[in-house]
């Protein structure tokens, strides 16, 4: 029974290593995936958030830029993590 346990505990880690640890062309697909959904949200966003203003450093901004601000600081991030990954990528073959 122990053989068993310690395989099973063994392929659940190599998994999850892999699940979080992916490349290619699947890491290209989650980065697709994730701007999409960025850009869903940041639209959902705009139409549910009304067309107040409020003041930021001395200047009046439409509410409505804001959660659009913060979604598109997230897409930025993305953006420069895949950029990374490419380099590192291209570097280690």
């Amino acid at each position: 029974m122990r053989w068993w346990w310690e395989t099973s505990i063994y392929l659940a880690q190599k998994r999850r290593w892999a699940r979080f640890h992916s490349a290619g062309a699947e890491l290209d697909r989650k980065y697709w995936l994730a701007l999409l959904l960025y850009t869903v949200l940041a639209v959902l966003a705009w139409w549910t958030i009304g067309g107040g203003t409020v003041a930021v450093f001395g200047r009046q901004i439409g509410i409505r830029w804001i959660p659009v601000f913060i979604l598109g600081t997230f897409a930025f991030r993305t953006y420069i993590a895949m950029q990374a990954d490419r380099v590192r990528r291209g570097s280690s073959k």
